[in-house]
């Protein structure tokens, strides 16, 4: 009869389940990792969360400063392009005018001194002519003379 309480004290102390034993260690683990969860949730989580999250606020609001820079210098710059585009249209029309202005006093100027030359060339060659023919007619009147003179020393 030993052997058969034996037996029956084996079966009763042997432990039972193997890899999925559901007795009363089971649930209290489950309260230990949700104690746990939740201290290291208020703990190391939610401080590191709330610094990413502030982290995360200031990239956003200065990708928005800087989105708000560009589309101001865009548009700055788009109005300065515009600006000096009709500040070389005008300056080019400018110069235009004042070649075409330069070139028409230089033509009237040329005109003029054309003229004057022209006179000059013509009052001088008049002149040339007066004194010619006054040189010559003193030229003729001393020939004259001279013959005269000439003959008459050898008349005489």
């Amino acid at each position: 009869m030993f052997y058969h309480y034996n037996s029956i004290f084996i079966l009763v102390t042997e432990k039972t389940g193997g890899l999925f034993d559901f007795d009363g260690t089971l649930p209290v683990i489950g309260l230990q990792f949700i104690f746990f969860m939740f201290i290291l949730n208020f703990i190391l989580y939610n401080p590191l969360l709330d610094t990413i999250d502030e982290r995360n606020i200031y990239i956003k609001k200065s990708l928005d400063e800087a989105t708000n820079v560009l589309t101001n210098a865009n548009q700055l710059n788009v109005k300065y392009e515009n600006k000096a585009s009709k500040a070389r249209k005008a300056a080019k029309l400018d110069l235009l005018t004042y070649q075409n202005l330069y070139k028409d006093i230089l033509e009237e100027k040329m005109k003029s001194s054309q003229i004057f030359i022209d006179e000059f060339l013509n009052e001088t060659t008049a002149n040339f002519e007066i004194n010619k023919d006054e040189i010559l007619g003193s030229f003729d009147k001393e020939i004259d003379s001279l013959t005269s003179q000439i003959m008459n020393k050898i008349l005489t």
